[in-house]
C-alpha cells in the first residue's frame, strides 16, 4: 500500500495511492481500511501529512558521517518533536523570528501500525507499518543552549513528513537524499544508519508506548547547513517520493 492523506471536499481523508490514481478508503487505515470505490487524479489531491502522530520521536547522531568526530553513541538517542510540528508535502517551514541558525536534516522515518511497548528487535519489523521521509528541522543555537530541545526540535513546521506512506519497503536498505534549492547536500543509505529501525523501536518501546500512526525519524547523514527564507528543501527516500517544502521566516 501507499498510503496518502489529503483534502477531499474540505474534509481530510485517507486513500491508497496507485499509478495516477488515489482509491478513497474509509475506516482506520493502520487496521482495516477498505476502498469506499470512488478514485480521484492523484495530480488533484491537495496533500496532507500522510498520518497523524500521537508521539514523534527522534534519533539523533545516528550515521557515522554525521559524528562529525565524536564517539558513536552506545544506544539511540532518543528525542521528541511536538505533534504540531508536523507539516505535510509543500506545506511552509516557517522560522521563527528569533531563531538564528536553521538547518535542514533529512531522514528516513518509520510509522507504527500497532501498539507497541517492550518489544525485542525481532518482534519490532511485525509492528512497523511502513516507512516515509521526514526533515528534521533544527535550531542549533536553541539545540545548543536550551535546557531541552522543545524549541529547536519541536517548534511548528519543524516536522515535514511525506508524501505517502509505504507499506512493502524493506527500511534496511533505502537511498535517502536531500537536496537544496535543486543541489544535491545529503545523500545516504539507510543500511549505514548505526542503529536499525528494528533497535530504534524496540529501544523507544522500552519507555514509551507506541500507538498505530507514531512516527520515529531515523537519524540524518552528512552535514547540514543553515536555510533562508525562500530555499526549497526536498528530502526523497527511495521508494516513497519526494517531500518538498519552502522556507519562510514569521513575524
Amino acid at each position: 500500500m501507499r498510503l496518502v492523506r489529503f483534502l477531499l471536499d474540505g474534509e481530510p481523508r485517507y486513500g491508497d495511492e496507485v499509478g495516477d490514481a488515489i482509491h478513497v478508503l474509509a475506516g482506520d487505515p493502520f487496521d482495516a481500511a477498505r476502498r469506499t470505490g470512488r478514485t480521484i487524479p492523484a495530480e488533484d489531491a491537495r496533500r496532507l501529512a500522510p498520518c497523524r502522530p500521537s508521539k514523534v520521536l527522534a534519533v539523533g547522531r545516528n550515521f557515522r558521517s554525521h559524528l562529525g568526530g565524536r564517539d558513536a553513541p552506545a544506544e539511540p538517542g532518543l528525542f521528541a518533536k511536538m505533534p504540531t510540528s508536523i507539516i505535510g508535502p509543500d506545506g511552509e517551514i516557517v522560522i521563527p523570528a528569533d531563531a538564528g541558525e536553521v538547518h535542514y536534516e533529512g531522514e528516513l522515518v518509520v510509522v507504527i501500525g500497532r501498539r507497541t511497548t517492550r518489544v525485542d528487535a525481532k518482534e519490532a519489523r511485525d509492528n512497523i507499518f511502513g516507512v516515509t521521509a521526514g526533515n528534521d528541522v533544527s535550531e542549533r543555537r536553541w539545540q545548543r543552549d536550551d535546557l531541552q530541545w522543545l524549541r529547536a526540535k519541536g517548534s511548528d513546521t519543524f516536522g515535514p513528513l511525506g508524501p505517502a506512506i509505504v507499506t512493502d519497503l524493506d527500511p534496511g536498505d533505502l537511498a535517502i537524499e536531500t537536496r537544496l534549492n535543486g543541489s544535491v547536500v545529503q545523500s545516504e543509505r539507510s543500511r549505514d544508519l548505526i542503529f536499525p529501525v528494528e533497535e530504534i523501536v524496540s529501544f523507544a518501546s522500552r519507555y514509551v508506548t507506541l500507538e498505530p500512526g507514531d512516527v520515529i525519524y531515523t537519524g540524518t547523514p552528512g552535514t547540514t547547513a543553515a536555510l533562508t527564507p525562500g530555499d526549497v528543501v526536498e528530502v526523497e527516500v527511495e521508494g516513497v517520493g519526494t517531500l518538498r517544502n519552502r522556507v519562510s521566516r514569521g513575524r
